[in-house]
């Protein structure tokens, strides 16, 4: 890791992005950032103790097909890039700036790829579809809710999961570093494993 000023940490929602990212940032000494911070699109239809389900975001994810829902999700990531691009930058170029771990969905390999971004190392987190499912079911106490609750939440998962193949494409077309974060792996070794890929 010698000289990597700003590790990303990419992939669709639920692989871990988030606890991984804030592992690795504390064993670097770096600021943690995540992309939803910037800018949200449009959120978790699910409940939670703190959080209602705004009803924008139940429309949402009620009205669009899946076509329609991964359309809106690049059309966000696309505008939400400059800020992206910008704040990467701000950690990356200035030696006097700290060192940052960014993570979120909208860091899309392409454009990751074609960054001019010195002492920047990126990693995709990937997770198998059941994975991905039970973290969604758990978040949102599936087996509590309501059929139109589990109906949005249904609707998430498979946004998700197309989001990921999306990105897996791109990942390997382009010969970029990814760990999958399995089923039964701790994060303190996805972690080691993100560390490896990005030194």
């Amino acid at each position: 890791m010698r000289g990597v000023r700003v590790v990303l940490i990419g992939g669709t929602s639920n692989t871990g992005k988030s606890t991984v990212a804030g592992a690795v940032a504390e064993r670097l000494g770096f600021e943690h950032r995540s992309t939803d911070l910037l800018a949200r699109h449009p959120g978790r239809p699910w409940r939670t103790p703190e959080r209602e389900v705004p009803p924008h975001v139940a429309e949402h994810y009620a009205t669009l097909s899946l076509d329609e829902l991964i359309d809106s999700v690049l059309a966000h990531y696309a505008r939400l890039w400059p800020r992206i691009e910008e704040l990467i930058a701000e950690h990356a170029e200035h030696a006097d700036a700290p060192g940052l771990v960014l993570e979120g969905s909208a860091l899309w390999p392409e454009r990751v790829a074609a960054l001019d971004a010195p002492r920047t190392a990126a990693v995709w987190l990937t997770a198998d579809e059941a994975v991905v499912r039970a973290r969604i079911r758990a978040g949102g106490r599936y087996d509590e809710a309501s059929g139109q609750e589990r109906f949005l939440m249904d609707k998430f998962l498979a946004r998700s999961v197309r989001y990921q193949s999306l990105v897996l494409d791109v990942v390997e077309r382009l010969g970029l570093a990814r760990v999958d974060v399995g089923t039964d792996r701790s994060v303190s070794e996805v972690a080691d494993a993100v560390l490896a890929q990005a030194s």
